[in-house]
């Protein structure tokens, strides 16, 4: 639709075709309609901005925001006041996806490799000319009967996209699989086992009286951090007391600063404490009898009394007392973990250990507690599922180099990065004979592919979202574009298209029947709306079905706060016996963690984020190891010293931090950088931990031990200031006669370090 002039000014703010504007008070009647060009005339400007709902994309989570629009440019995010996850709360990532929208290095369009395999030599191509190359190929492969040699890959999706997705693998024969560096499958497996749960609960923070938090950086990083950010403030406000916060974790973590009580334990042993915290909660009559009867059925509770197994954990009997007596006694308390504490060999055990605890003060399925989330909304639409586990991604790597794989198809994944170089996964992918990527920046899997068919960033797209976990009810998020496609004025034939859409495409190319209720991925949306609008309920109300797709864009989403998981609690499952964890040789442990802008990785492309600094240390831009301040001075180590950092499997280096906060015996790197390719701002910038993690796996779940690496230090004798927001520390202000690290809350109310 062309528009004049006056139509324009009529129109000014507003963004792509079919965006429905912001507000948060009431559903608008009227849809609007505005195309704005990507460069606009001068004499167009208006100054006025339009405000559009729609879902962020940067993490795992998708928080609701809100894009400021002018002219057709995206200026500003903010968080979704209505949108349940969030609440009108969002995170520096949001803030980032400007920057990816219009980042200098993203893809024009659809490429061609023309030279050597991992030379980054491609030619433009038309999208026609694209798609037939992809329907050639599986067509080739059809006709030979090797369907199952074409694998599938993406990052978790799930709702719509998921559908389509799963419905192509499936009507094609492909194989599906799915990647996460830093994979939940052992937290949602433990969930399943421990509470009969496919989803993840929602841990109802701001109305518990404890909080027990084992690994899981949940203030920072850890799954859903926005969303539990704003519960621990109503946690910590005047109502509750101010609560009750003891994080148990090998690295001083965001979360960990914010604890009343940070409790340091021997990496792996997450389990032991636990189950020694349980002991004292049954042996001192503190929690629910019948949840212990049943969780003890089979199994000697008392073997794990604070005395046996405190030089197991590392922790003090008196201070395994002291926390099972806070924890049980400040009702409703609520236990979870998750992060490095599922990141060992034994796993699975450590998150069944701890998830059981809820049952002995019968927090499950109660407020403050484990809060269990109901199934989706619409039928065929499902939620996340868990990552395929690390040991079949080893397994993949393993056909490749055998030459069993034809086809590799990579959407939202950069496996080559984010898997050890144990794995071998690279040097397999030179052995594949096709490779295409739905990457709209050249990452470092998209840079080894045959065939580049660049998506859409997700400010310029449609989508939807079924949160996992959600907030105890119903929800699907909906995205609309809330600004045209950057490149589109490049013509039909080239910039970026819907990876939906472009499925659909290769799929009626191959003449296969995929049956979806639609043929576009927007048609597909409006057909799940659709049945929402028939069943009557939920948080959106019109009198026909164009009044309630505009208010479902409008909203940001669709939820029915009544739609909850119904039944009680389940009965607990019998507690069993420790399983200890293993690790490579070397004489620290290695504990990897994420950052709050470049998370596992991704978010290494974008300035922003690259400039987010640390919370605890304010470091950006580069890789730094933090280490115990007293075995640096022994090693003669100062801040900006460049380290070897060398396991079994590698060698990275690493910049200093020396900080009395890390334990003696571990060190502890960053992930996100070390990236081969991503554009100019991710690059050749520090190291990647990845690289050098064991092979390791969870024994029941096959998921990766990255916290079961062990390394060895030395000084290279170079030095690099180590870019801080805050500049240089020189001195650490300690008593030298104090040998433990004192924690004090910012009230000043007190608080203890072990």
């Amino acid at each position: 639709m062309a528009l004049t002039r006056r139509q324009f000014l009529t129109l000014a703010g507003g963004s792509a075709a079919g965006a429905i504007l912001f507000q948060a008070c009431g559903v608008p009647e009227d849809e609007l309609l505005v195309q704005a060009p990507v460069e606009m005339p001068e004499d167009l400007v208006t100054g006025r901005d339009n405000w559009y709902a729609t879902l962020c994309r940067q993490c795992g989570t998708s928080e609701g925001i809100v894009v400021r629009v002018m002219e057709g440019r995206a200026k500003k995010v903010e968080g979704n006041v209505d949108y349940p996850i969030n609440r009108g709360a969002h995170s520096a990532r949001c803030e980032g996806g400007l920057q990816a929208l219009y980042h200098p290095d993203r893809i024009r369009g659809p490429m061609v490799r023309s030279g050597e395999r991992g030379a980054k030599q491609f030619r433009e191509i038309s999208w026609e000319d694209a798609i037939g190359r992809l329907v050639f190929a599986l067509e080739n492969i059809a006709n030979s009967g090797q369907q199952s040699s074409v694998v599938m890959a993406t990052d978790p999706v799930n709702a719509h996209m998921a559908m389509v997705v799963d419905t192509f693998a499936s009507a094609y024969g492909a194989r599906r699989m799915t990647y996460a560096p830093l994979e939940q499958t052992t937290v949602k497996s433990a969930v399943k086992q421990v509470f009969g749960q496919d989803m993840m609960p929602d841990f109802d923070i701001g109305n518990a009286g404890a909080v027990l938090s084992f690994g899981a950086d949940f203030l920072n990083t850890w799954v859903s951090p926005v969303r539990y950010g704003r519960g621990y403030g109503e946690f910590r406000d005047d109502e509750h007391d101010r609560g009750t916060f003891i994080h148990v974790d090998s690295r001083f973590s965001m979360s960990a600063a914010n604890a009343d009580t940070w409790v340091y334990v021997k990496p792996g042993m997450e389990g032991v404490l636990a189950l020694s915290i349980a002991q004292v909660i049954i042996a001192d009559g503190l929690g629910d009898a019948a949840a212990a009867d049943a969780l003890t059925s089979a199994f000697d509770i008392n073997a794990y009394a604070p005395e046996a197994v405190a030089a197991q954990t590392g922790v003090s009997a008196d201070k395994i007392r002291q926390v099972a007596h806070d924890f049980a006694t400040h009702q409703p308390a609520v236990a979870f973990g998750g992060g490095s504490a599922a990141a060992h060999t034994n796993g699975m055990f450590n998150m069944a250990a701890i998830y059981s605890l809820n049952y002995l003060v019968g927090s499950v399925q109660h407020e403050g507690g484990i809060v269990f989330n109901p199934g989706a909304a619409v039928d065929g639409i499902p939620s996340a599922k868990s990552g395929t586990p690390f040991s079949q991604w080893h397994r993949l790597a393993d056909e490749m180099s055998r030459g069993e794989i034809q086809m590799l198809m990579v959407r939202g994944a950069d496996p080559i990065y984010g898997l050890p170089d144990a794995v071998g996964f690279e040097r397999a992918a030179y052995n594949v004979p096709f490779i295409v990527s739905f990457s709209d920046v050249m990452d470092d899997t998209t840079a080894v592919s045959d065939l580049v068919l660049p998506q859409h960033n997700y400010l310029e797209d449609w989508g939807s979202d079924v949160p996992d976990p959600g907030p105890g009810y119903q929800v699907i998020g909906f995205q609309q574009p809330a600004v045209r496609p950057f490149f589109e004025p490049r013509g039909d034939q080239l910039g970026t298209r819907n990876f939906a859409d472009v499925l659909m495409a290769t799929a009626q190319g191959l003449e296969l029947d995929l049956g979806l209720p639609g043929e576009t991925y927007r048609e597909i949306l409006q057909d799940g709306a659709m049945k929402l609008y028939e069943s009557g309920n939920g948080s959106v109300k019109a009198a026909s079905f164009n009044g309630f797709w505009n208010g479902v864009l409008q909203r940001g989403g669709w939820w029915d706060t009544s739609a909850r998981a119904g039944g009680s609690a389940p009965s607990p499952s019998p507690l069993v016996d420790a399983a200890d964890p293993t690790f490579s040789a070397g004489e620290f442990h290695l504990i990897p963690f994420e950052t709050t802008g470049l998370g596992d990785g991704s978010g290494a492309a974008i300035p922003w984020m690259q400039a987010t600094p640390d919370p605890l240390s304010t470091a950006v831009w580069q890789t730094w190891v933090e280490i115990n301040h007293r075995v640096a001075e022994e090693r003669g180590i100062s801040e900006g010293d460049v380290i070897s950092i060398e396991s079994e499997f590698g060698r990275i280096e690493a910049l200093a931090y020396p900080s009395p906060a890390v334990p003696p015996d571990t060190v502890c790197v960053p992930f996100g950088q070390g990236h081969a390719s991503g554009g100019r701002y991710a690059e050749r910038r520090g190291a990647n931990v990845y690289s050098i993690l064991s092979p390791n796996i969870d024994g029941e779940t096959g998921a990766l031990a990255w916290g079961s690496t062990k390394v060895n230090i030395s000084n290279t004798g170079e030095w690099i200031r180590l870019p801080k927001f805050e500049n240089t520390v020189t001195e650490f202000p300690r008593d030298e006669h104090e040998h433990v690290i004192k924690l004090t809350p910012i009230d000043g109310s007190g608080g203890g370090g072990h």
